[in-house]
């Protein structure tokens, strides 16, 4: 059920004076580690270390969380799947909600969590999560859960590389290098270190366990499974839904779910799960891709492990078109459709770069936020924004609904910043659909469709997205494959600026952050009035459109 700002904004007040306010304390800075145990490399971490520990929370509580910048370029911090209502300003996405934080600098990220579920925390700024500032945020309910558990486990899921994301952006975007760049295969970490190596975890007969599985990867998909016992899917994405029986489940970059697990009724066998790293998109070779990582679940110690089969056509996957979310919401009325095409093409700067509808992101000069905020009645001018932020105005409480082509032989996971979404449907995206391929059903969600914040775009395919602008603020919607959201694949949502005006306030310790930097608070995407867009650098042409 969605409710609106003002209703949802006194029911934030009110679980703030039950909740405590929390604070955490990082020092982002490089570190010189080996993960993965191919040798050492610079990562980013937190208080000199990796992993950074996971932030624990109750809906109600005030998230305090201090960063101190020690790189030598600004980074800032996204709290994935939460939608700060009232408070767009903290939601952590550098040049649009923000200004990064500068190098020495520290700014303290504080607001109310007003939802409860399985979210994470990184960088978003120059693609940091990718070079290891990223960590599992666990928003526990107040009271009773609406499902029933005796013990939470939380099993985080990242691919890690021998080369940082910024040589790897380089040679994707050099004009001069081959394109495509030749695949980096990468290595799997679970709960933060090589995934051969991770702890066990204990089971206690008869006991129901929810997992919590979050994939906080920057490319590659991860599937798990659990052989000999059944899996109950009951969270997607912070999202409650209907307990669904399945055999598995597939994540992609950006995606949480929470499963149910019952524990056998003796303790005579131990058992183990299975995680598969993998990416549809690039050849198999053996030892590399996929890599499979086994991890033991002890009833007893001693005991003998129960020996079990691998995949098979019966094997059923969870699939969010097969959710229902457990609030019982029907799909919303729609009031404006809007049509979005993936694709990927050679621009005139001599780039190969993705884009919806043509258009491939670029951030302004000036935040998108603040030019929402200062240009009055002009924000709901998407000239404003400039052309390469691909902007799009919505009206309050209209329901949006989101109609996304994928063209590509590639899949695609989009997130989208400050709401979560019903997925309605799923089909074959003719015209596109090359002729010579597999006929595909549409498929749509029966009644009560499932809610979340991430969604995953097969090739050739489309799916259809409904949301409630009911949250005032500048929201991007991207691509959580970072070297696709790199290329360009985002755009931003101009949410009811008129009402945004009215309603927020940033912080000045955040403007004084972009004074150090010399970058312009108000004004358009240039910082210069009305539309004189003098200095913001051209958008690129589509020289060459990709088949």
């Amino acid at each position: 059920m969605w409710l609106s700002a003002p209703v949802l904004l006194s029911l934030l007040q009110a679980l703030a004076v039950m909740g405590k306010r929390v604070a955490v304390n990082w020092d982002v800075g490089y570190v010189d580690i080996d993960r993965d145990g191919y040798g050492s490399r610079v990562a980013i971490g937190v208080n000199g270390a990796l992993p950074i520990p996971p932030v624990m929370l109750t809906v109600g509580d005030t998230l305090a969380l201090t960063v101190h910048n020690s790189l030598n370029q600004t980074t800032a911090i996204h709290a994935h799947g939460l939608f700060q209502k009232g408070t767009n300003y903290m939601d952590g996405a550098a040049m649009v909600t923000q200004c990064g934080i500068p190098p020495g600098d520290q700014f303290t990220y504080e607001y109310v969590v007003g939802q409860a579920g399985t979210f994470w925390l990184h960088g978003h700024d120059r693609h940091q999560n990718a070079e290891g500032l990223r960590t599992p945020l666990v928003v526990y309910d107040r009271g009773k859960p609406p499902v029933k558990y005796d013990e939470d486990m939380l099993l985080s899921l990242e691919d890690w590389y021998t080369e940082t994301f910024a040589e790897r952006e380089r040679v994707t975007l050099d004009p001069s290098l081959p394109f495509p760049p030749p695949h980096r295969e990468g290595f799997g970490l679970i709960n933060g270190i090589n995934g051969n190596l991770t702890k066990p975890m204990h089971f206690r007969p008869g006991s129901t366990y929810r997992l919590r599985l979050v994939s906080m990867s920057s490319t590659r998909w991860f599937q798990f499974s659990f052989p000999g016992h059944v899996l109950h899917v009951i969270e997607a994405d912070g999202q409650y839904t209907e307990p669904l029986e399945v055999d598995g489940v597939d994540i992609a970059p950006g995606q949480r779910y929470s499963v149910l697990v019952t524990a056998h009724s003796t303790s005579s066998f131990n058992y183990r799960y299975n995680v598969t790293m993998y990416a549809s998109f690039i050849p198999d070779e053996p030892g590399l891709s996929p890599r499979i990582f086994i991890g033991d679940v002890i009833y007893k110690q001693g005991a003998p492990f129960v020996q079990t089969g691998s995949y098979n056509d019966s094997f059923r996957w969870a699939r969010d078109i097969n959710l229902h979310a457990l609030d019982k919401e029907p799909a919303l009325p729609v009031d404006r459709s809007l049509e979005l095409v993936i694709g990927r093409s050679l621009y005139s700067t001599g780039q190969n770069l993705d884009h919806f509808n043509n258009i491939t992101f670029s951030y302004p000069l000036t935040p998108a936020l603040y030019s929402a905020l200062s240009m009055g009645d002009m924000a709901t001018d998407k000239r404003v924004y400039g052309p390469q932020a691909h902007p799009i105005v919505l009206k309050h409480n209209e329901v949006i609904e989101l109609v996304i082509h994928n063209p590509e032989v590639v899949l695609h996971p989009l997130h989208l910043h400050g709401h979560a979404f019903q997925i309605t449907e799923y089909g074959p995206t003719r015209p596109f659909i090359p002729s010579n391929a597999t006929a595909v059903p549409v498929v749509k969600n029966s009644g009560v469709p499932a809610k979340r914040d991430t969604v995953v775009i097969l090739p050739s395919h489309y799916v259809k997205l409904r949301f409630r602008a009911d949250n005032p603020g500048v929201w991007m919607l991207h691509c959580h494959m970072d070297i696709h959201f790199a290329m360009g694949l985002a755009l931003t949502f101009i949410e009811a600026p008129d009402v945004l005006q009215r309603t927020q306030n940033v912080p000045v310790e955040m403007l004084k952050m972009c004074a150090k930097q010399g970058i312009k608070t108000t004004g358009n995407a240039a910082g210069n009035h009305g539309l004189d867009l003098t200095g913001l650098p051209p958008a690129p042409t589509i020289v060459t459109r990709e088949d």
